[in-house]
């Protein structure tokens, strides 16, 4: 059932026309007023060379600091901006499900707020969506991936125990599902966060398991990253809560129909 977002607040800020974007760009935002002012200023620079129309969609995860009203403030110039403002802190995944079904964009990219990839390496992800793939993934794991720097080592450590349960329990055959920085088609995506139900970070997780149930074409690319040291994830009480969500999630994932298969060429 596609999720009602009926009285929470909505600005817009920029609209270049009526016309429908390239490229939306989805940020999830929880207090992110240090950053977002320099994240819109890259996305400014980005969409002034873009030779896609671009819109991006912040949207404030109940923050208590200024990060709407920075991104209100904020002269896009070159790209149409929106705010989209919840008063509770629902989770980076229900923030994610807002951002994409407001947006009209052919491509929908979802990146984090600190844009720790690299908003360019977008181009390498879309050469797999011109190959015909519905969901591409920056992954941090593949051989070609460069983290300049690379997280500390408990965190990496952390994120080693989580990925080799979670390619026991659900999406073996993908290395990294958490990385902030996803492209997928805009049908793909709207259709996919549609069916959404996680509101914390195990979102990821939840989508991709939904686009390889469905038929979707998925890839993973090796990108970028750089580590920002304000992470919002608390990597203990996730380790614990991890193995129950996993198992929960493919028995969910297990229940819906895949649809037929294609007839042999």
């Amino acid at each position: 059932m596609r999720p009602s977002f009926a009285g929470l607040a909505v600005s817009e800020v920029s609209l270049q026309s009526d016309t429908r974007p390239m490229l939306s760009i989805v940020i999830p935002a929880h207090n992110e007023a240090r950053r977002i002012g320099e994240t819109l200023e890259r996305l400014r620079r980005f969409a002034a060379r873009c030779p896609w129309s671009v819109e991006v969609i912040v949207v404030s995860d109940g923050s208590g600091d200024e990060t709407p009203d920075i991104v209100r403030r904020f002269e896009s110039g070159s790209f149409a901006l929106r705010v989209l403002e919840d008063p509770v802190n629902r989770g980076k995944g229900y923030a994610v499900r807002r951002g994409v079904l407001a947006s009209r964009g052919d491509l929908v990219l979802m990146c984090d707020a600190d844009l720790s990839t690299p908003i360019e390496e977008v181009y390498r992800l879309h050469g797999w969506i011109e190959r015909g793939c519905a969901v591409v993934i920056g992954s941090r794991d593949l051989p070609g991936a460069v983290l300049d720097p690379p997280q500390p080592l408990a965190r990496r450590l952390a994120a080693w125990a989580f990925r080799a349960l979670r390619r026991r329990i659900l999406l073996g055959g993908l290395r990294d599902t958490q990385c902030g920085f996803k492209l997928f088609t805009g049908e793909a995506a709207r259709s996919l966060l549609a069916r959404t139900a996680l509101d914390g970070w195990l979102f990821d997780c939840e989508v991709l398991g939904l686009a390889d149930r469905l038929g979707y074409r998925v890839r993973e690319v090796p990108v970028r990253w750089c580590n920002h040291p304000e992470t919002r994830v608390r990597v203990l009480p996730a380790v614990f809560e991890t193995p129950g969500q996993l198992l929960a999630l493919r028995r969910r994932l297990n229940r819906i129909t895949p649809p037929p298969a294609p007839p042999p060429r």
